[in-house]
């Protein structure tokens, strides 16, 4: 072997070997053009003990309903998962049925990420009960492995929905079915943040949009934000 073809296979070894930790550097400490997605809701500045900022930002109370199964579902399950949210009732005659395809979109799209979550909230507990959501989870060829459709206290689920995932639900007797509620299919990431809303009537947008979306938040785990963090997940006490 000639000097020119050991050194050739010399810098071959060398890039292999050492350009996963160049990029590890560059992805912590250096310059990038990683894209992230926004924040959404409000947000407050922390000193830190160094006389520095950090940022809060807005998390998803806490809550605590039943699925479909019987099981007791909180806030608290959710943290560390990716998840996808909507609000939604069984008799529902106009939007929600479209909503259901495109989360069904993205289960299957995403089935080999067993992580990945969703989360149907009724905004009909009187009649969405427990048989009832099992039911249409069947209906609906839903794999309740990691989507759970859940009920609970009406006041809890329209407080939550209001103050937690910034979307509208309420009883309106002119509304289609009663009801009146959000179309968004919400993109919430493992520490709670709301990170984006998807029209989920339009298949277009979850195909293209949220699925993108999905792809970039998983992304962020390997491109974080510089300096610490002070989110947390406040435990029910």
């Amino acid at each position: 072997m000639t000097f020119f073809k050991k050194f050739k296979k010399v810098n071959y070894l060398f890039a292999i070997l050492l350009l996963p930790s160049i990029m590890y550097l560059m992805l912590y400490s250096g310059e990038h053009k990683f894209t992230r997605l926004p924040f959404v809701g409000p947000r407050e500045a922390v000193l830190n003990e160094d006389g520095k900022y950090d940022t809060n930002y807005h998390q998803i109370p806490y809550f605590e309903f039943i699925n479909q199964d019987g099981n007791k579902i909180t806030r608290d399950d959710m943290f560390g998962h990716v998840y996808i949210a909507d609000f939604f009732f069984v008799t529902c005659p106009t939007i929600c049925p479209k909503m259901t395809t495109n989360m069904s979109y993205i289960q299957e799209k995403f089935k080999d990420r067993k992580e990945l979550r969703f989360l149907s909230i009724t905004v009909n507990p009187e009649h969405d009960s427990v048989p009832v959501l099992a039911e249409y989870a069947k209906k609906v060829h839903a794999d309740t492995k990691n989507w759970d459709f859940v009920t609970g206290n009406k006041d809890e689920i329209y407080d939550v929905a209001f103050n937690g995932f910034f979307v509208s639900t309420m009883r309106d007797s002119i509304a289609p079915g009663g009801f009146l509620h959000s179309s968004m299919l919400i993109l919430v990431d493992k520490e709670g943040h709301i990170r984006g809303y998807f029209d989920g009537t339009v298949h277009k947008e979850t195909k293209e949009k949220l699925t993108d979306a999905i792809d970039i938040l998983y992304k962020e785990e390997f491109v974080p934000l510089k300096g610490s963090t002070k989110n947390k997940i406040e435990q029910k006490r």
